[in-house]
Protein backbone atom coordinates (compact mmCIF):
# COMPACT_ATOMS: atom_id res chain seq x y z
CA UNK A 1 0.00 0.00 0.00
CA UNK A 2 1.35 3.48 -0.79
CA UNK A 3 3.12 5.05 2.17
CA UNK A 4 1.51 8.42 1.41
CA UNK A 5 -2.08 7.17 1.46
CA UNK A 6 -4.34 7.30 4.49
CA UNK A 7 -4.42 3.49 4.63
CA UNK A 8 -0.84 2.24 4.42
CA UNK A 9 1.16 -0.76 5.60
CA UNK A 10 1.78 0.74 9.04
CA UNK A 11 -1.71 2.17 9.58
CA UNK A 12 -2.40 2.49 13.35
CA UNK A 13 1.07 1.10 14.22
CA UNK A 14 2.76 3.86 16.18
CA UNK A 15 6.05 2.27 17.27
CA UNK A 16 8.77 0.10 15.79
CA UNK A 17 7.83 -2.69 18.18
CA UNK A 18 4.17 -2.50 17.12
CA UNK A 19 5.14 -2.61 13.46
CA UNK A 20 7.35 -5.64 14.04
CA UNK A 21 4.66 -7.49 16.00
CA UNK A 22 2.06 -6.91 13.32
CA UNK A 23 4.10 -7.61 10.21
CA UNK A 24 6.08 -10.54 11.64
CA UNK A 25 3.55 -12.32 13.84
CA UNK A 26 -0.07 -11.31 13.15
CA UNK A 27 -0.68 -9.92 9.69
CA UNK A 28 -0.51 -13.09 7.58
CA UNK A 29 -2.40 -15.47 9.83
CA UNK A 30 -5.66 -17.04 8.57
CA UNK A 31 -8.99 -15.74 9.82
CA UNK A 32 -11.34 -17.64 12.11
CA UNK A 33 -14.65 -15.77 11.96
CA UNK A 34 -16.60 -17.75 14.52
CA UNK A 35 -19.56 -15.36 14.71
CA UNK A 36 -21.09 -13.59 11.73
CA UNK A 37 -24.38 -13.15 9.90
CA UNK A 38 -23.29 -14.02 6.37
CA UNK A 39 -26.12 -15.70 4.40
CA UNK A 40 -25.16 -19.35 3.78
CA UNK A 41 -27.18 -19.28 0.55
CA UNK A 42 -24.91 -16.59 -0.88
CA UNK A 43 -21.83 -18.65 -0.02
CA UNK A 44 -23.29 -21.84 -1.50
CA UNK A 45 -24.38 -20.06 -4.68
CA UNK A 46 -21.16 -18.03 -4.92
CA UNK A 47 -23.21 -14.87 -5.11
CA UNK A 48 -22.12 -12.16 -7.53
CA UNK A 49 -22.98 -8.63 -6.43
CA UNK A 50 -24.80 -6.37 -8.84
CA UNK A 51 -22.76 -3.38 -7.75
CA UNK A 52 -20.90 -1.88 -4.80
CA UNK A 53 -24.15 -0.51 -3.38
CA UNK A 54 -25.52 -4.03 -2.95
CA UNK A 55 -22.23 -5.36 -1.58
CA UNK A 56 -21.61 -2.46 0.78
CA UNK A 57 -24.94 -0.93 1.76
CA UNK A 58 -27.43 -3.78 1.59
CA UNK A 59 -28.36 -4.86 5.12
CA UNK A 60 -25.64 -2.78 6.83
CA UNK A 61 -27.48 -1.01 9.63
CA UNK A 62 -24.23 0.60 10.84
CA UNK A 63 -24.10 2.60 7.60
CA UNK A 64 -27.85 3.21 7.64
CA UNK A 65 -27.61 4.82 11.08
CA UNK A 66 -24.79 7.06 9.91
CA UNK A 67 -26.71 8.15 6.82
CA UNK A 68 -29.80 8.95 8.86
CA UNK A 69 -27.68 11.03 11.22
CA UNK A 70 -26.33 12.85 8.17
CA UNK A 71 -29.84 13.84 7.06
CA UNK A 72 -30.21 11.34 4.22
CA UNK A 73 -33.86 10.47 3.44
CA UNK A 74 -34.94 6.86 3.92
CA UNK A 75 -35.68 6.57 0.20
CA UNK A 76 -31.92 6.66 -0.37
CA UNK A 77 -31.07 4.29 2.48
CA UNK A 78 -33.54 1.38 2.45
CA UNK A 79 -35.96 2.74 -0.13
CA UNK A 80 -36.39 2.64 -3.89
CA UNK A 81 -33.53 4.90 -4.94
CA UNK A 82 -31.11 3.32 -7.39
CA UNK A 83 -27.86 1.75 -6.25
CA UNK A 84 -25.93 4.60 -7.80
CA UNK A 85 -28.02 7.17 -5.92
CA UNK A 86 -27.57 5.31 -2.63
CA UNK A 87 -23.84 5.09 -3.19
CA UNK A 88 -23.66 8.82 -3.86
CA UNK A 89 -25.32 9.73 -0.56
CA UNK A 90 -23.04 7.26 1.21
CA UNK A 91 -20.08 9.05 -0.40
CA UNK A 92 -21.55 12.32 0.93
CA UNK A 93 -21.84 10.78 4.41
CA UNK A 94 -18.37 9.22 4.69
CA UNK A 95 -16.44 12.49 5.22
CA UNK A 96 -18.79 13.21 8.11
CA UNK A 97 -18.00 9.88 9.78
CA UNK A 98 -14.57 11.16 10.93
CA UNK A 99 -13.71 9.38 14.24
CA UNK A 100 -16.56 6.92 13.73
CA UNK A 101 -15.24 3.38 13.02
CA UNK A 102 -17.02 3.50 9.67
CA UNK A 103 -14.40 5.94 8.40
CA UNK A 104 -11.58 3.48 9.10
CA UNK A 105 -13.55 0.42 7.93
CA UNK A 106 -14.62 2.09 4.70
CA UNK A 107 -11.10 3.02 3.65
CA UNK A 108 -9.59 -0.27 4.84
CA UNK A 109 -12.11 -2.12 2.67
CA UNK A 110 -11.46 0.09 -0.33
CA UNK A 111 -7.71 -0.38 0.04
CA UNK A 112 -7.55 -4.07 0.89
CA UNK A 113 -10.36 -5.39 -1.30
CA UNK A 114 -10.29 -3.05 -4.28
CA UNK A 115 -6.79 -1.55 -4.15
CA UNK A 116 -8.32 1.93 -4.03
CA UNK A 117 -6.53 4.48 -1.85
CA UNK A 118 -8.61 7.53 -2.70
CA UNK A 119 -10.70 8.92 0.15
CA UNK A 120 -14.39 8.40 -0.56
CA UNK A 121 -16.28 11.68 -0.93
CA UNK A 122 -18.73 13.20 -3.41
CA UNK A 123 -15.93 14.12 -5.81
CA UNK A 124 -14.39 10.64 -5.93
CA UNK A 125 -17.69 8.72 -5.84
CA UNK A 126 -18.06 8.24 -9.61
CA UNK A 127 -14.54 6.92 -10.08
CA UNK A 128 -14.75 4.62 -7.06
CA UNK A 129 -18.18 3.37 -8.12
CA UNK A 130 -16.84 2.39 -11.54
CA UNK A 131 -13.62 0.80 -10.28
CA UNK A 132 -15.38 -1.24 -7.59
CA UNK A 133 -18.08 -2.43 -9.98
CA UNK A 134 -15.50 -3.49 -12.54
CA UNK A 135 -13.83 -5.71 -9.95
CA UNK A 136 -17.12 -7.06 -8.58
CA UNK A 137 -17.76 -8.51 -12.04
CA UNK A 138 -14.78 -10.85 -11.56
CA UNK A 139 -14.84 -14.23 -9.83
CA UNK A 140 -12.25 -12.97 -7.34
CA UNK A 141 -14.90 -10.63 -5.91
CA UNK A 142 -17.82 -13.02 -5.74
CA UNK A 143 -18.79 -14.38 -2.32
CA UNK A 144 -16.42 -17.35 -2.33
CA UNK A 145 -13.63 -15.33 -3.90
CA UNK A 146 -13.78 -12.72 -1.15
CA UNK A 147 -13.65 -15.43 1.53
CA UNK A 148 -10.65 -17.02 -0.16
CA UNK A 149 -8.96 -13.65 -0.69
CA UNK A 150 -8.74 -13.11 3.09
CA UNK A 151 -7.68 -16.69 3.87
CA UNK A 152 -10.76 -17.33 5.99
CA UNK A 153 -10.33 -20.74 7.56
CA UNK A 154 -13.63 -20.99 9.43
CA UNK A 155 -16.99 -19.20 9.33
CA UNK A 156 -19.71 -19.62 11.94
CA UNK A 157 -23.04 -18.33 10.62
CA UNK A 158 -26.20 -17.62 12.65
CA UNK A 159 -29.07 -20.03 12.04
CA UNK A 160 -32.58 -20.57 13.39
CA UNK A 161 -33.34 -24.10 14.68
CA UNK A 162 -36.03 -24.47 11.99
CA UNK A 163 -33.52 -23.99 9.18
CA UNK A 164 -33.18 -27.01 6.90
CA UNK A 165 -29.44 -26.27 6.58
CA UNK A 166 -29.69 -27.09 2.87
CA UNK A 167 -27.17 -24.40 1.99
CA UNK A 168 -24.74 -25.63 4.61
CA UNK A 169 -25.07 -29.12 3.16
CA UNK A 170 -24.35 -27.76 -0.31
CA UNK A 171 -21.25 -25.96 0.97
CA UNK A 172 -20.02 -29.07 2.77
CA UNK A 173 -20.43 -31.10 -0.43
CA UNK A 174 -18.60 -28.57 -2.61
CA UNK A 175 -14.96 -29.63 -2.65
CA UNK A 176 -13.93 -26.31 -4.22
CA UNK A 177 -14.84 -24.47 -1.00
CA UNK A 178 -11.86 -24.91 1.32
CA UNK A 179 -13.24 -22.76 4.15
CA UNK A 180 -15.13 -24.59 6.88
CA UNK A 181 -18.59 -22.97 6.97
CA UNK A 182 -20.63 -24.24 9.90
CA UNK A 183 -24.05 -23.34 11.27
CA UNK A 184 -24.40 -21.78 14.71
CA UNK A 185 -27.59 -22.57 16.62
CA UNK A 186 -29.61 -19.40 17.44
CA UNK A 187 -32.75 -20.51 19.35
CA UNK A 188 -33.96 -17.07 20.45
CA UNK A 189 -37.50 -17.59 19.15
CA UNK A 190 -37.97 -20.51 21.51
CA UNK A 191 -37.99 -17.92 24.31
CA UNK A 192 -40.22 -15.36 22.56
CA UNK A 193 -43.32 -15.81 24.72
CA UNK A 194 -43.61 -12.02 24.96
CA UNK A 195 -44.79 -12.15 21.32
CA UNK A 196 -47.55 -14.78 21.33
CA UNK A 197 -48.26 -14.59 17.58
CA UNK A 198 -44.61 -15.11 16.69
CA UNK A 199 -44.22 -17.81 19.34
CA UNK A 200 -47.26 -19.77 18.14
CA UNK A 201 -46.21 -19.55 14.49
CA UNK A 202 -42.66 -20.65 15.30
CA UNK A 203 -43.70 -23.51 17.58
CA UNK A 204 -46.33 -24.69 15.07
CA UNK A 205 -43.62 -24.97 12.44
CA UNK A 206 -41.34 -26.73 14.91
CA UNK A 207 -44.03 -29.34 15.68
CA UNK A 208 -44.71 -29.81 11.96
CA UNK A 209 -41.03 -30.37 11.15
CA UNK A 210 -40.84 -32.90 13.97
CA UNK A 211 -44.12 -34.56 12.87
CA UNK A 212 -45.38 -34.15 16.42
CA UNK A 213 -49.14 -33.99 17.04
CA UNK A 214 -48.94 -33.59 20.81
CA UNK A 215 -48.10 -29.97 21.47
CA UNK A 216 -47.13 -29.52 25.09
CA UNK A 217 -44.00 -28.39 26.90
CA UNK A 218 -42.43 -31.85 26.96
CA UNK A 219 -42.80 -32.38 23.21
CA UNK A 220 -41.65 -28.81 22.60
CA UNK A 221 -38.38 -29.52 24.41
CA UNK A 222 -38.01 -32.88 22.70
CA UNK A 223 -38.46 -31.25 19.28
CA UNK A 224 -35.81 -28.68 20.10
CA UNK A 225 -33.44 -31.50 21.07
CA UNK A 226 -34.13 -33.22 17.75
CA UNK A 227 -33.39 -30.04 15.84
CA UNK A 228 -30.19 -29.60 17.82
CA UNK A 229 -29.17 -33.13 16.85
CA UNK A 230 -29.93 -32.24 13.21
CA UNK A 231 -27.63 -29.23 13.53
CA UNK A 232 -24.94 -31.33 15.21
CA UNK A 233 -25.09 -33.88 12.41
CA UNK A 234 -24.51 -31.05 9.97
CA UNK A 235 -21.38 -29.75 11.63
CA UNK A 236 -22.71 -27.33 14.23
CA UNK A 237 -20.54 -27.01 17.33
CA UNK A 238 -21.57 -23.48 18.35
CA UNK A 239 -24.66 -21.90 19.81
CA UNK A 240 -25.47 -18.22 20.01
CA UNK A 241 -28.08 -16.56 22.22
CA UNK A 242 -29.21 -12.97 21.77
CA UNK A 243 -30.59 -11.89 25.14
CA UNK A 244 -31.87 -8.41 25.95
CA UNK A 245 -31.23 -9.09 29.62
CA UNK A 246 -30.29 -12.16 31.61
CA UNK A 247 -33.02 -14.27 33.16
CA UNK A 248 -32.27 -16.23 36.32
CA UNK A 249 -35.56 -16.34 38.26
CA UNK A 250 -36.69 -19.46 40.08
CA UNK A 251 -39.50 -21.40 38.44
CA UNK A 252 -41.99 -24.19 39.11
CA UNK A 253 -42.30 -26.74 36.30
CA UNK A 254 -46.09 -26.94 36.46
CA UNK A 255 -46.30 -23.15 36.12
CA UNK A 256 -43.96 -23.22 33.11
CA UNK A 257 -46.29 -25.73 31.46
CA UNK A 258 -49.23 -23.38 32.00
CA UNK A 259 -47.27 -20.39 30.67
CA UNK A 260 -46.35 -22.38 27.57
CA UNK A 261 -49.99 -23.24 26.89
CA UNK A 262 -51.07 -19.68 27.53
CA UNK A 263 -48.50 -18.27 25.10
CA UNK A 264 -49.49 -20.88 22.49
CA UNK A 265 -53.11 -19.76 22.86
CA UNK A 266 -52.15 -16.21 21.94
CA UNK A 267 -52.70 -14.73 25.38
CA UNK A 268 -50.56 -11.86 26.61
CA UNK A 269 -48.38 -12.85 29.53
CA UNK A 270 -47.46 -10.87 32.61
CA UNK A 271 -43.88 -9.73 33.03
CA UNK A 272 -43.48 -12.24 35.83
CA UNK A 273 -44.63 -15.07 33.55
CA UNK A 274 -42.31 -13.96 30.78
CA UNK A 275 -39.36 -13.85 33.15
CA UNK A 276 -40.16 -17.27 34.59
CA UNK A 277 -40.45 -18.93 31.20
CA UNK A 278 -37.31 -17.30 29.85
CA UNK A 279 -35.36 -18.25 32.98
CA UNK A 280 -36.47 -21.85 32.58
CA UNK A 281 -35.89 -21.95 28.85
CA UNK A 282 -32.47 -20.31 28.93
CA UNK A 283 -31.32 -22.87 31.49
CA UNK A 284 -32.68 -25.72 29.35
CA UNK A 285 -30.95 -24.43 26.22
CA UNK A 286 -27.61 -23.98 27.97
CA UNK A 287 -27.80 -27.50 29.41
CA UNK A 288 -28.52 -28.79 25.89
CA UNK A 289 -25.41 -27.03 24.63
CA UNK A 290 -23.29 -28.82 27.20
CA UNK A 291 -24.86 -32.17 26.34
CA UNK A 292 -23.55 -31.72 22.78
CA UNK A 293 -20.17 -30.43 23.99
CA UNK A 294 -20.71 -27.20 22.09
CA UNK A 295 -19.26 -23.76 22.73
CA UNK A 296 -22.01 -21.30 23.65
CA UNK A 297 -22.12 -17.56 23.06
CA UNK A 298 -24.29 -15.07 24.95
CA UNK A 299 -24.86 -11.63 23.43
CA UNK A 300 -26.27 -9.58 26.27
CA UNK A 301 -27.74 -6.14 26.68
CA UNK A 302 -29.07 -4.75 23.40
CA UNK A 303 -32.43 -2.98 23.38
CA UNK A 304 -33.87 -3.70 19.95
CA UNK A 305 -36.33 -2.01 17.60
CA UNK A 306 -36.80 1.10 19.73
CA UNK A 307 -38.27 3.26 16.97
CA UNK A 308 -41.69 1.67 16.73
CA UNK A 309 -42.88 3.48 13.62
CA UNK A 310 -39.74 2.71 11.63
CA UNK A 311 -39.42 -0.85 12.93
CA UNK A 312 -43.02 -1.51 11.90
CA UNK A 313 -42.23 -0.09 8.48
CA UNK A 314 -38.85 -1.75 7.83
CA UNK A 315 -38.79 -4.72 10.19
CA UNK A 316 -36.15 -5.77 12.75
CA UNK A 317 -32.39 -5.28 12.43
CA UNK A 318 -32.72 -2.06 10.47
CA UNK A 319 -30.72 0.23 12.73
CA UNK A 320 -32.99 1.13 15.64
CA UNK A 321 -31.16 -0.72 18.41
CA UNK A 322 -29.13 0.66 21.31
CA UNK A 323 -27.39 -0.24 24.57
CA UNK A 324 -29.35 -1.50 27.53
CA UNK A 325 -28.50 -0.59 31.12
CA UNK A 326 -30.25 -3.30 33.13
CA UNK A 327 -28.23 -4.87 35.98
CA UNK A 328 -26.71 -8.21 34.96
CA UNK A 329 -24.19 -9.13 37.68
CA UNK A 330 -26.39 -11.24 39.95
CA UNK A 331 -28.25 -12.95 37.13
CA UNK A 332 -25.09 -13.85 35.20
CA UNK A 333 -23.46 -15.41 38.24
CA UNK A 334 -26.64 -17.24 39.15
CA UNK A 335 -27.06 -18.70 35.63
CA UNK A 336 -23.47 -19.91 35.50
CA UNK A 337 -23.65 -21.24 39.07
CA UNK A 338 -26.74 -23.34 38.35
CA UNK A 339 -24.99 -24.93 35.40
CA UNK A 340 -21.75 -25.41 37.29
CA UNK A 341 -23.51 -27.18 40.18
CA UNK A 342 -25.01 -29.65 37.69
CA UNK A 343 -21.67 -30.01 35.86
CA UNK A 344 -23.36 -28.79 32.69
CA UNK A 345 -21.51 -25.54 32.01
CA UNK A 346 -20.24 -25.55 28.44
CA UNK A 347 -17.32 -23.41 27.26
CA UNK A 348 -18.85 -19.95 27.16
CA UNK A 349 -18.24 -16.60 25.48
CA UNK A 350 -20.17 -13.59 26.85
CA UNK A 351 -20.38 -10.33 24.91
CA UNK A 352 -21.86 -7.26 26.57
CA UNK A 353 -23.19 -4.29 24.64
CA UNK A 354 -22.73 -1.73 27.43
CA UNK A 355 -19.11 -0.98 28.43
CA UNK A 356 -20.28 -0.29 31.97
CA UNK A 357 -20.65 -4.05 32.27
CA UNK A 358 -17.10 -4.92 31.21
CA UNK A 359 -15.73 -5.62 34.67
CA UNK A 360 -19.00 -7.23 35.77
CA UNK A 361 -18.86 -9.77 32.94
CA UNK A 362 -15.12 -10.43 33.13
CA UNK A 363 -15.10 -11.01 36.88
CA UNK A 364 -18.23 -13.18 36.77
CA UNK A 365 -16.69 -15.42 34.13
CA UNK A 366 -13.51 -15.74 36.20
CA UNK A 367 -15.61 -17.32 38.96
CA UNK A 368 -16.28 -20.33 36.74
CA UNK A 369 -12.92 -21.10 35.17
CA UNK A 370 -12.52 -24.72 36.17
CA UNK A 371 -9.09 -25.76 34.89
CA UNK A 372 -10.47 -28.15 32.27
CA UNK A 373 -9.21 -26.05 29.35
CA UNK A 374 -7.37 -22.73 28.94
CA UNK A 375 -9.77 -19.81 28.83
CA UNK A 376 -12.91 -21.94 29.07
CA UNK A 377 -14.93 -18.86 30.08
CA UNK A 378 -14.29 -16.08 27.57
CA UNK A 379 -14.96 -12.35 27.88
CA UNK A 380 -15.96 -11.72 24.27
CA UNK A 381 -14.59 -9.14 21.85
CA UNK A 382 -16.04 -5.64 21.73
CA UNK A 383 -19.55 -6.16 20.38
CA UNK A 384 -21.90 -4.00 18.35
CA UNK A 385 -21.71 -0.48 19.82
CA UNK A 386 -18.34 -1.43 21.33
CA UNK A 387 -17.02 -2.74 18.01
CA UNK A 388 -14.62 0.18 17.48
CA UNK A 389 -11.12 1.28 18.48
CA UNK A 390 -11.94 2.46 21.99
CA UNK A 391 -14.33 -0.44 22.64
CA UNK A 392 -11.74 -3.01 21.60
CA UNK A 393 -9.14 -1.32 23.78
CA UNK A 394 -11.49 -1.19 26.77
CA UNK A 395 -12.35 -4.87 26.37
CA UNK A 396 -8.69 -5.88 26.25
CA UNK A 397 -7.76 -3.58 29.13
CA UNK A 398 -10.50 -5.12 31.28
CA UNK A 399 -9.51 -8.66 30.37
CA UNK A 400 -5.86 -7.85 31.08
CA UNK A 401 -6.71 -6.46 34.51
CA UNK A 402 -8.96 -9.25 35.79
CA UNK A 403 -8.23 -12.23 33.54
CA UNK A 404 -5.75 -13.57 30.99
CA UNK A 405 -5.52 -11.54 27.80
CA UNK A 406 -3.08 -14.15 26.50
CA UNK A 407 -5.93 -16.72 26.36
CA UNK A 408 -8.38 -14.44 24.51
CA UNK A 409 -9.94 -16.00 21.38
CA UNK A 410 -9.93 -12.70 19.53
CA UNK A 411 -12.01 -10.91 16.95
CA UNK A 412 -15.21 -11.66 15.03
CA UNK A 413 -16.80 -9.63 12.22
CA UNK A 414 -20.39 -10.02 13.54
CA UNK A 415 -21.28 -8.77 10.07
CA UNK A 416 -23.70 -9.44 7.23
CA UNK A 417 -21.19 -8.23 4.65
CA UNK A 418 -18.57 -10.18 2.70
CA UNK A 419 -16.53 -6.98 2.64
CA UNK A 420 -16.01 -6.91 6.42
CA UNK A 421 -12.95 -9.13 6.71
CA UNK A 422 -10.54 -6.18 7.03
CA UNK A 423 -12.01 -5.80 10.53
CA UNK A 424 -9.76 -8.68 11.58
CA UNK A 425 -6.77 -6.75 10.21
CA UNK A 426 -8.03 -3.67 12.08
CA UNK A 427 -8.23 -5.60 15.35
CA UNK A 428 -4.77 -7.10 14.89
CA UNK A 429 -3.29 -3.66 14.30
CA UNK A 430 -4.92 -2.32 17.48
CA UNK A 431 -3.71 -5.34 19.46
CA UNK A 432 -0.14 -5.09 18.17
CA UNK A 433 -0.04 -1.34 18.69
CA UNK A 434 -1.15 -1.76 22.31
CA UNK A 435 1.43 -4.47 23.01
CA UNK A 436 4.22 -2.81 21.02
CA UNK A 437 3.74 0.56 22.70
CA UNK A 438 4.00 -1.08 26.12
CA UNK A 439 7.14 -2.93 25.04
CA UNK A 440 8.78 0.36 24.15
CA UNK A 441 7.70 2.22 27.28
CA UNK A 442 8.85 -0.60 29.56
CA UNK A 443 5.47 -1.92 30.67
CA UNK A 444 6.12 -5.20 28.88
CA UNK A 445 9.39 -7.06 28.27
CA UNK A 446 11.18 -5.95 25.12
CA UNK A 447 11.08 -9.51 23.80
CA UNK A 448 9.57 -9.67 20.33
CA UNK A 449 9.33 -13.43 20.15
CA UNK A 450 7.58 -13.71 23.53
CA UNK A 451 5.08 -10.89 22.91
CA UNK A 452 4.78 -11.79 19.23
CA UNK A 453 3.69 -15.30 20.11
CA UNK A 454 0.96 -13.87 22.35
CA UNK A 455 -0.18 -11.54 19.54
CA UNK A 456 -0.32 -14.48 17.14
CA UNK A 457 -2.24 -16.60 19.64
CA UNK A 458 -4.87 -13.90 20.20
CA UNK A 459 -5.14 -13.24 16.47
CA UNK A 460 -5.56 -16.87 15.45
CA UNK A 461 -4.17 -19.82 17.42
CA UNK A 462 -6.32 -19.47 20.55
CA UNK A 463 -9.49 -19.62 18.47
CA UNK A 464 -8.07 -22.47 16.40
CA UNK A 465 -7.63 -24.48 19.60
CA UNK A 466 -10.89 -23.36 21.21
CA UNK A 467 -13.37 -24.28 18.46
CA UNK A 468 -13.99 -27.75 17.11
CA UNK A 469 -14.21 -27.25 13.37
CA UNK A 470 -11.82 -29.85 11.98
CA UNK A 471 -13.30 -31.77 9.07
CA UNK A 472 -14.93 -34.98 10.19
Amino acid sequence: MPETSFIHDDFLLETDAARNLFHTYAKSLPIIDYHCHLPPAEIAQNHQFTDIAEAWLGGDHYKWRAMRANGIPESHITGDASGREKFQVWAETVPNTIRNPLYHWTHLELAQIFGIHDLLNPDTAESIWNRCNEQLANDTHRAQGLIQRFDVEFIGTTDDPLDSLEHHKAIANDSSIKTQVRPAWRPDKSMAVDKPDLFKTWTDELFTICDEETKNLDTFLECIRRRQTHFHQNGCRLSDHGIDLLYADDWVRSEIEQIFEKARSGDQLSQSEIRSFRSFMLNELLEMNDSKEWVQQLHVGAIRNNNTAMSNRLGPDTGYDSMGDQPIAEALNRILDRLSIKKSLAPTIVYNNNPNDNEVVATALANFQDGTRPGKMQFGAGWWHQDQYDGMMRQMETLSNVGLLSRFVGMVTDSRSFLSYPRHDYFRRILCNMLGTEMENGKLPNDSEFIGTIAANISYHNAQNFFDYAEE
